[in-house]
C-alpha cells in the first residue's frame, strides 16, 4: 500500500487532535501526521505545508476557521517568537490535562508501566514565579542586547519583560545593559566565538528577598571593565547580596563554567526553603519555583513515609534542599553531589540550621552509591532527584542492591523517569505511585514524583 504523501506549500484542511509537549498541535491530512504550532485540541484550520518528512510533516495555520475550547488570547507580545511559553495560547486547566497525559503516556509507553496516577498538582501562581533567570547577551545593531532564545535557534529575541520573572529582574537587566552599552563591552558571538559577555544570570531568595548577580564572561582577566557595575548595581537595588563573574570560555551550549570571581559580596545569597535558610552559589542547583517546590518536597515526603529510625539517602542533593527538609524524620541523613560548591553549600545549610544528624559527600551519584554499599550503607530510604538525562544504569543498580523499603524519584523528565522507573522493575522495584507537579506553567516542562516499593517477588 503506498504511504499517503502531502506535499510543501499545499493547504489542507484540518482539525487540532492532540499537543505536544512542545506546545504543537497534532493534526491528521491524507493519513499523515501534521505538528502545526499555536495551535489548541479542537482548532479547526487550514494549515500550510512547509516540510515533509518521511512519515510526518510540519505546518502552519493558514487560517483558523473555529477555535477550541481551550485557546486563550496570549498575553506576551514575543511568545511566538520566544521559545519559552509554548502554552501560554491556551487555559491553564488545559495545560494540566495536557502534562498529566505527557507523564501517563509515558509510562505507559516507554515503561511499559501502570502505577496509580496521584492527582496533578498545579501551581497557584503562574507568573513571575521563577526565582532564577539566565539572559543571553548578543549584539543587534550595532548594539549589546539581551533576551531569550527564539525557538529552535540561537537567536536573541530582544525583551526584558517576561511574564515568568520577578518584575524587579527587568529594572536590573535595564541598568547592567546601559551600563555595558556605555561601556561599549562586546556581546560574545557564538559563529566568530569573540566578545566578553555571555549571559547574565540572576537568582533571588523567594523568602529572603535576597539578590545574586551573576555574569557569565567569556575571560575573567578581560572583565575589569565590570568594577564600577557592582556600586552602581548596589545603589539603586538594595537586596543585591553579591555580584559574581563566572568565566566559560568553552564553544559549548552550557551556560555556567566553573571558575568564580566575586566582586561584590561573598559570592553567595540565602533563601528558605520549607523552614530552613540555605546558602547558594551560582553553580548550585535550586529549584527555580520555591513555592511549588516546597509543596512537591511535602508530596514527596508523604510518599516515602519516614520514620525516627531511618537512615536517609539523598542522591542528586544539589545544596541540600530535600534531604534537610526532612532531616528532623530521620536518625540519620547522607546526601551525594558532585558538584564541590553545592556540597559545601549543603554542608554550610546543614550546620546553619542546626542539623546535625547529616553528612554530605562530592561524588557522581554512580561512584557514591558503590562506595556507600561497599561500606555496608543501607538505607531505609531513597531521594533520587537526578538532572534531565535522568540516572545512569550503573547508579540504578547500586540503588536497587542496597534494598530500601521505598525509592522515592523526583525527575523533570518524564521520559528518563519512566526509562528509569522501568529498569528499577527489573531489579526488583514497583512502582506503585506516580504524580506530576506542574513546576513551570506555561512552559513545556513538568515534575513528576515516583514511588518505588520492594517487590520481593
Amino acid at each position: 500500500m503506498q504511504r499517503p504523501t502531502l506535499k510543501k506549500n499545499e493547504l489542507y484542511d484540518t482539525e487540532i487532535e492532540d499537543i505536544t509537549n512542545e506546545g504543537s498541535g497534532v493534526a491528521r491530512c491524507n493519513g499523515m501526521t501534521v505538528f502545526i504550532p499555536d495551535t489548541a485540541v479542537g482548532d479547526k484550520l487550514r494549515c500550510r505545508i512547509v516540510k515533509v518528512k518521511s512519515s510526518y510533516c510540519y505546518g502552519i495555520v493558514d487560517e483558523l476557521y473555529e477555535q477550541g475550547e481551550s485557546r486563550i488570547k496570549p498575553d506576551c507580545p514575543v511568545s511566538r517568537q520566544c521559545g519559552g511559553c509554548c502554552f501560554r495560547h491556551i487555559s491553564y486547566d488545559e495545560e494540566c490535562r495536557i502534562k498529566d497525559k505527557f507523564i501517563r503516556d509515558s509510562f505507559e509507553r516507554i515503561g511499559r508501566l501502570f502505577p496509580e496516577y496521584l492527582p496533578f498538582m498545579g501551581c497557584e501562581n503562574t507568573d513571575n514565579y521563577r526565582n532564577k533567570a539566565q539572559y543571553p547577551v548578543a549584539e543587534l545593531n550595532g548594539r549589546a542586547v539581551c533576551g531569550f532564545y527564539a525557538r529552535r535557534s540561537h537567536r536573541v529575541v530582544e525583551y526584558h519583560h517576561c511574564r515568568l520573572q520577578p518584575e524587579i529582574f527587568l529594572d536590573i537587566l535595564e541598568t547592567i545593559m546601559a551600563y555595558v552599552n556605555i561601556k561599549k563591552i562586546p556581546a560574545y558571538n557564538e559563529v566568530t566565538l569573540q566578545g566578553l559577555l555571555r549571559h547574565i544570570f540572576i537568582r533571588r531568595g523567594e523568602h529572603s528577598g535576597e539578590i545574586m548577580v551573576c555574569l557569565v564572561v567569556t575571560s575573567l582577566k578581560k572583565a575589569e571593565v565590570f568594577g564600577d557595575l557592582p556600586p552602581l548595581l548596589v545603589s539603586q537595588f538594595k537586596d543585591i547580596k553579591t555580584v559574581v563573574l563566572n568565566e566559560n570560555p568553552k564553544n559549548t551550549n552550557v551556560i555556567l563554567g566553573t571558575k568564580l570571581k566575586p566582586i561584590y559580596g561573598s559570592g553567595e545569597m540565602t533563601d528558605v526553603m520549607c523552614g530552613n535558610r540555605i546558602k547558594l552559589s551560582p553553580l548550585s542547583f535550586y529549584q527555580v519555583n520555591t513555592l511549588q517546590a516546597e509543596r512537591l518536597y511535602k508530596a514527596a515526603e508523604t510518599l516515602a513515609e519516614l520514620d525516627k529510625d531511618d537512615v536517609l539517602l539523598d542522591l542528586y542533593c544539589g545544596a541540600g534542599t530535600i534531604g534537610l527538609s526532612m532531616a528532623a524524620k530521620v536518625k540519620r541523613l547522607m546526601g551525594v553531589e558532585m558538584i564541590p560548591q553545592a556540597i559545601e553549600n549543603a554542608k554550610q545549610n546543614a550546620l546553619a540550621n542546626g542539623i546535625d544528624n547529616a553528612e554530605f559527600i562530592c561524588a557522581d551519584a554512580k561512584k557514591a552509591a558503590a562506595i556507600l554499599y561497599d561500606k555496608g550503607v543501607r538505607p531505609d530510604v531513597i531521594i533520587a532527584d537526578p538532572a534531565r538525562k535522568g540516572c545512569d544504569r550503573e547508579a540504578l543498580e547500586y540503588m536497587s542492591k542496597m534494598s530500601p523499603k521505598r525509592i522515592v524519584m523526583i525527575s523533570c523528565n518524564h521520559t528518563t523517569a519512566a526509562r528509569d522507573c522501568a529498569i528499577l522493575g527489573e531489579l526488583g522495584y514497583k512502582t506503585e505511585k506516580v504524580m506530576g507537579v506542574d513546576m513551570f506553567p506555561r512552559t513545556g516542562h513538568v515534575e513528576t514524583v515516583c514511588l518505588l516499593t520492594h517487590d520481593p517477588c
